[in-house]
C-alpha cells in the first residue's frame, strides 16, 4: 500500500510495495505530469516528486492518487513508444563463469538469455550515468560479490541482484562482471548527458572479442 510523505518544503515522497509498483506509478505520473511538478525521481521502492510554487503538496498528492488508480502492473513493462537503446557487449567478463555456476546455466545460455531479454531503466543512481536495468528474468538474478572490487573498468556490464548495470567510469563495485561495452553512458557535451534515463528501453547485443 502506498504511503505519501512530505520531503522538504517542495517535495512529496511516495513509498511503494515493490519495484514494479514504482515503475508503473512513475510511468502513469509521467504520462500526465501534474502542473508545477519539476522532477520525478524513481528509486527501488520510492518515487520522489519535486514541485514549484505554482502548486501545492495537496494538489500533487491528489494527482499521484489519481495516477495510481490508473496505473497497472503492465505499466512497468517497457514503453513501446520509446526508442530502444542498443548496447553492444563483448561477453568476456571475469565473473561470467561464476554467474553460470550460480544460475546453473551454461555460459553460452547466460549470454543468450541476457541478450534475449528486453530491459528497461528502473532508476538511476550510484554514479552519474549509472542505470539500474530491470527485466532480465529471474533466472539471471545473482548475488553481488562477497568482496567488492576496488577498481572496475569503465564500460563493464554487470549483474547484481535483480538488475543489470553498466559502470560509466572506472571505480569500485561489487557486481558480477559479465562483459564490457564501448558505449559512452555519461557525456556532459550532450544535451542529455545520461544515455540511459528512467523508462529507457535497452537491448544488449553480442560482439566478438
Amino acid at each position: 500500500m502506498r504511503r505519501l510523505l512530505s520531503a522538504g518544503h517542495r517535495g512529496l515522497l511516495v513509498e511503494c510495495d515493490d519495484l514494479e509498483e514504482v515503475m508503473a506509478l512513475h510511468r502513469a505520473v509521467e504520462a500526465s505530469r501534474p502542473g508545477g511538478v519539476v522532477d520525478l525521481v524513481p528509486a527501488a521502492r520510492t518515487l520522489l516528486l519535486t514541485f514549484d510554487g505554482t502548486t501545492t503538496r495537496a494538489d500533487v498528492a491528489a494527482a499521484v492518487d489519481a495516477a495510481g488508480a490508473r496505473a497497472d502492473v503492465a505499466d512497468s513493462a517497457p514503453d513501446p513508444d520509446r526508442p530502444e537503446v542498443v548496447i553492444p557487449v563483448t561477453y568476456d567478463g571475469p565473473d561470467l563463469v561464476v554467474v553460470a555456476e550460480l544460475t546453473g546455466l551454461p555460459v553460452a545460455e547466460v549470454v543468450r538469455r541476457h541478450q534475449g531479454a528486453e530491459h528497461v531503466v528502473a532508476f538511476t543512481g550510484f554514479a552519474p550515468g549509472f542505470a539500474y536495468l530491470a527485466g532480465g528474468g529471474r533466472e539471471l538474478h545473482v548475488p553481488r560479490r562477497d568482496t567488492p572490487r576496488t577498481r572496475v573498468p569503465a564500460g563493464s556490464v554487470a549483474l547484481g541482484g535483480e538488475f543489470t548495470g553498466i559502470y560509466p567510469r572506472q571505480g569500485p563495485g561489487g557486481w558480477q562482471l559479465i562483459g564490457r561495452t564501448d558505449i559512452v553512458l555519461w557525456d556532459l557535451r550532450r544535451d542529455q548527458p545520461a544515455l540511459l534515463t528512467p523508462g529507457s528501453r535497452v537491448r544488449f547485443t553480442e560482439v566478438a572479442s
